[in-house]
């Protein structure tokens, strides 16, 4: 089938790969987000996606407005018999999605209908759930709420981040997405409608939202912590310094210590939440790399009076 791409980030990189080496699909170019500000300067960088599939000679298509009546013509002339979808960013118009026969096709990482939405992989794990996986589905005006083609599950680890987890799901996702691609274009899938019950929404996850908030129990602020590692980044206050937070261990132990409260000793840094303490691991501190929360600490003289808020 003739394919055009559509996708942005790092994690829609496996699946583009994956078609670009199919013998039984062309990928004959790729939408993406326009260039965006990156690094010190802001300088307007390439997308990943646009990066690979320029290093592969394929067209990138990049609107600013891909609802347009001009884009829709673009679209149009160039004849995709299927458009993919991996994580591309942007909502897309009935007039769009009307333009391959074979219409557009999502890779979405959850289990639909289970967190529907931007962030799936970060709201699977803050919700503590054992088991996610990635679907493919045909596109439709309301959100993410097509018929399914096809389903593939991964097991959520214990200490799983967001982006341990996004990365299985990307490698897996192209898998199911190439098969799906080959079901369409023989006639032997057809997909199914989503059930009614069980639809959840993950919305993307604000920096704000990423602060920790320490009255909640110590499981619930270990998950969260993981659900938003690398991006948006977890962070806290400490006394008037705005702290970047890796993973961190649930010490049970330990002393209860209040919500907030900061305990230094030789070895670890632990503050308190609703339940048992947790210890920092990895952290950021501004303008510095990240580090050792104990080194930290010890270089900073924290000591037991400092709170985290």
């Amino acid at each position: 089938m003739r394919i055009v791409f559509a996708g942005t980030p790092e994690p829609a990189l496996p699946s583009l790969r994956r078609l670009l080496q199919s013998p039984r699909h062309d990928v004959v170019a790729v939408l993406t987000r326009p260039d965006a500000a990156a690094g010190r300067r802001a300088k307007p960088s390439p997308s990943p996606v646009a990066r690979l599939a320029l290093d592969h000679d394929i067209p990138v298509l990049r609107p600013a407005r891909p609802n347009s009546d001009e884009f829709v013509a673009e679209l149009t002339e160039l004849a995709p018999d299927c458009c993919a979808v991996v994580a591309y960013g942007a909502l897309l118009s009935q007039q769009l999605l009307a333009v391959p026969r074979h219409g557009w096709v999502n890779l979405h990482f959850s289990l639909l209908p289970a967190w529907r939405g931007a962030a799936p992989v970060q709201a699977a794990i803050a919700a503590g759930d054992t088991v996610t996986g990635a679907t493919t589905f045909q596109i439709e005006p309301a959100l993410d709420s097509g018929p399914v083609y096809g389903v593939v599950t991964e097991t959520i680890q214990p200490t799983d981040t967001a982006g341990d987890l996004l990365e299985r799901l990307a490698v897996s996702g192209a898998a199911l997405l190439e098969s799906t691609l080959d079901g369409i274009a023989d006639g032997s899938l057809q997909p199914a409608p989503q059930p009614s019950d069980g639809v959840s929404v993950a919305p993307k996850i604000t920096v704000e939202q990423a602060r920790v908030r320490w009255d909640l129990p110590a499981h619930v602020v270990e998950r969260r912590i993981r659900a938003v590692t690398p991006n948006p980044g977890a962070w806290t206050m400490i006394g008037d310094l705005r702290i970047k937070l890796g993973p961190v261990s649930i010490d049970d132990t330990a002393d209860a210590l209040a919500p907030g409260a900061v305990h230094v000793d030789r070895n670890s840094v632990r503050v308190g939440t609703a339940s048992h303490p947790v210890r920092l691991g990895v952290i950021q501190p501004p303008g510095k790399k990240p580090m050792n929360a104990a080194d930290w600490a010890r270089g900073a003289r924290l000591d037991d009076t400092a709170r985290a808020t």
